[in-house]
């Protein structure tokens, strides 16, 4: 179990000076157990993290576990593979931005596939005028999809399909109507809301409001909307890895996660201490006149400092691999 208290105290560099540490390198090559699968997991998870400004002022410790977390079932962090995401949230408990691990609908198809159980999986989104029959008992669909690619692009969306089929032939499908999709996403998503997205596609919110709307759902609506489809018939229906579960569980308690708060281009400053309130400022500014500077912090204090965090860090690693008996990554440290 992480003590809390201790991640509050120790005071966290940010991800890209914690990578190079020998401590961050030390656990990866163990974890990993090749020198250049290592190398280019760091090239990769450095690269995710450059890219996106609000991951930067995530825990880094955050970011290396749940990396690792898509590294144990051979997923990219690279967005534009889309296989899963590293998500900003707010850990109140911790006062702090924490990242987590999300896998994205081509990475739920990549463990499918993987897992040797599907002679085929398809999921699709249907524009308007393609869809003719769908037979809800008998799962059976006509469409005639649109053929010249740029006008299918430009085409409103209709619906989502999604099949697959078994290896022994079992076989399953689903259709969703774009306003089925609309109505699970405000029921089960806190921040979507049904009403905001409607108006945003009617161009009625401006731009300059936009930054108010982070939710996945606002940005890609189909790419949520095929994860969903997924999510709502495989776990259900079709044959699960041991991989793909842990990366659904993964997800649902993504979702679940208490007192979490999806957060994107937001400006958070002092992340890892309580601001003092106006009743204990005055206690707080004395203290602070008796604190050594932190310019005068010898090697040795920030060395501990350092230490704290990567015992909380191997923690967390470890409950993801489930080694928690092992012997420390970290002893060249001490």
């Amino acid at each position: 179990m992480v003590n809390n208290s201790l991640v509050q105290k120790a005071q966290k560099p940010k991800f890209s000076v914690a990578i190079q540490s020998d401590g961050y390198k030390n656990l990866i090559n163990n974890t990993l157990q090749d020198k250049k699968k290592a190398e280019r997991f760091v090239a990769a998870i450095s690269s995710a993290v450059a890219t996106n400004p609000a991951l930067q002022d995530c825990d880094a410790g955050s970011i290396l576990s749940s990396a690792l977390l898509g590294e144990s079932l051979n997923l990219s962090p690279s967005p534009q593979l889309g296989q899963y995401y590293l998500v900003p949230f707010n850990d109140k408990k911790r006062n702090c931005k924490v990242a987590n691990f999300i896998p994205g609908y081509k990475g739920y198809i990549q463990l499918a596939l993987r897992s040797g159980e599907y002679k085929k999986i398809n999921v699709i989104e249907l524009k308007e005028g393609e869809i003719k029959k769908y037979d809800i008992l008998n799962e059976e669909i006509e469409a005639v999809i649109i053929e010249d690619f740029e006008a299918r692009e430009k085409a409103k969306t209709a619906g989502y399909y999604i099949m697959f089929e078994t290896i022994n032939g079992f076989r399953k499908a689903m259709y969703w109507t774009v306003n089925q999709m609309l109505t699970h996403a405000d029921t089960y998503s806190p921040a979507f809301s049904k009403d905001i997205y409607l108006k945003i596609q009617e161009g009625k919110i401006p731009q300059t409001e936009m930054w108010k709307y982070s939710s996945f759902w606002y940005k890609n609506f189909d790419l949520m909307a095929k994860k969903t489809m997924i999510r709502q018939l495989i776990p259900t229906w079709g044959p699960m890895s041991i991989e793909m579960q842990k990366a659904y569980e993964a997800d649902i308690n993504a979702e679940q996660k208490e007192n979490a708060q999806y957060v994107e281009n937001t400006t958070t400053e002092n992340f890892f201490e309580d601001a003092p309130t106006d009743d204990n400022k005055s206690e707080n500014s004395d203290k602070e006149e008796n604190k050594p500077s932190k310019d005068k912090k010898n090697k040795k204090g920030d060395a501990v400092d350092m230490k704290e965090f990567n015992d909380v860090l191997e923690d967390e690693v470890n409950e993801i691999f489930g080694q928690a008996e092992q012997d420390s990554f970290f002893d060249d440290e001490q």
